[in-house]
């Protein structure tokens, strides 16, 4: 079930608006990476929410390689 985020980046499931607020991109930018396969999303009816652990696992991802990540070739490392 939906968890209100407020200004808990870590909730288990944000909306698409709550996500793009937290990371500082606009909403359609978020779909258009869903959409390309580029951002894990989960479906529940019509409606799409990203993992709140997406926000985490890029910071660790980026923090283990040093560098700067982009999300496209992370999430080619997900399972």
């Amino acid at each position: 079930m939906h968890q209100q985020s407020g200004d808990h980046p870590n909730a288990k499931l944000l909306s698409i608006a709550e996500f793009a607020q937290v990371v500082g991109m606009s909403q359609m930018t978020i779909y258009r990476l869903i959409s390309a396969g580029q951002m894990p999303a989960v479906r529940i009816g019509k409606r799409l929410f990203v993992p709140g652990r997406v926000i985490d696992d890029l910071s660790a991802a980026a923090l283990a390689s040093g560098g700067t990540v982009s999300v496209a070739d992370w999430r080619e490392g997900q399972p």
